[in-house]
């Protein structure tokens, strides 16, 4: 073990992290209300709840229960609306020491989605958007934009051109071919991409004989997830030549490592958080042990590194 601190930092599209730790949208508020758990200086930044245009109150309850590896949700992206956001939480943000914002936007349709990156590139203080085009629990937008590539291509493509700022893509893991979709994303001008979203799953009361989601169906994430989503960040990291942010089931630094050697540069934290307000400030640490243990002078030399 060399006596040198390890170089944390990576780069996604342009922005700068301390850390390739990133906390997931929906996961973590509006970043606001994790100030006093989380050490926000300490991870790489965070993602928003998806925003939309207007305020959303999201799918009727029970929309979340757990499963034997992680958890089906389907919240239906409640959100306050991007408007109040920037009102209320974003001036906040900002006073923020070392905060990182990275804002989800969302919509029904290509000009919801417009309207709130519109209402977005006005405000200080965001440094990308992520576009969420792989929800699946809703009936219109998110899934359906990510599992169509000319639906895909349009929205992305739209959105980049109306965009300040670098854009993210979301993407579905409910396709056939993921690489094809994350090179639409990318054809299209996304900056970079994000993988994978939670897989479209059921869960049965065997006592009621009815759905234990009140949507039917409901995202499955968690460790369950986690080798479908490494291998599909594997995938991606062949098929484009943007970065790619991996997540799915992370709970450890070990797990962290596995994503970026498989081609990730960094990576998201979700469905931790629940079991563990203080998740992603954990496993960020626990990365920088990892590295100096290893001697990785420079954790961005993990990407890719795996020998596949």
């Amino acid at each position: 073990m060399s006596g040198k601190a390890p170089d944390m930092r990576v780069n996604v599209a342009g922005v700068e992290l301390r850390s390739p730790v990133i906390a997931a949208s929906g996961t973590f508020g509006y970043g606001v209300e994790f100030e006093d758990i989380v050490s926000i200086d300490r991870i790489g930044g965070f993602v928003t709840k998806g925003l939309s245009r207007e305020p959303m109150a999201g799918n009727p309850t029970p929309r979340i229960i757990e499963t034997a590896a992680g958890m089906i949700n389907a919240i239906g992206l409640q959100n306050m609306g991007v408007g109040p956001f920037v009102r209320e939480k974003l001036p906040k943000l900002a006073q923020m020491k070392g905060a990182v914002v990275i804002a989800n936007v969302f919509g029904f349709t290509i000009e919801d989605c417009l309207e709130v990156i519109r209402v977005l590139n006005e405000s200080p203080g965001i440094a990308m958007y992520e576009l969420n085009a792989s929800c699946p629990n809703t009936s219109h937008g998110g899934m359906v934009f990510g599992t169509d590539p000319s639906l895909l291509y349009e929205l992305v493509s739209r959105t980049k051109g109306a965009s300040q700022r670098p854009l993210m893509v979301k993407l579905s893991p409910n396709v056939t071919n993921i690489g094809l979709m994350a090179r639409v994303a990318s054809d299209a001008g996304a900056d970079t991409v994000s993988l994978v979203n939670t897989f479209v799953s059921l869960a049965i009361d065997v006592e009621t004989r009815r759905p234990r989601i009140a949507n039917v169906t409901g995202g499955l994430s968690g460790p369950a997830i986690k080798p479908i989503a490494v291998r599909m960040v594997h995938e991606v990291s062949k098929a484009v030549r943007i970065p790619v942010v991996g997540m799915g089931g992370i709970v450890n630094a070990e797990d962290a490592v596995e994503f970026m050697m498989a081609g990730a540069t960094a990576v998201q934290v979700g469905t931790a958080s629940y079991a563990d307000p203080r998740a992603v400030e954990n496993i960020a640490n626990g990365l920088q042990r990892w590295c100096a243990k290893h001697d990785v002078a420079q954790v961005s030399s993990l990407t890719g590194s795996a020998l596949l």
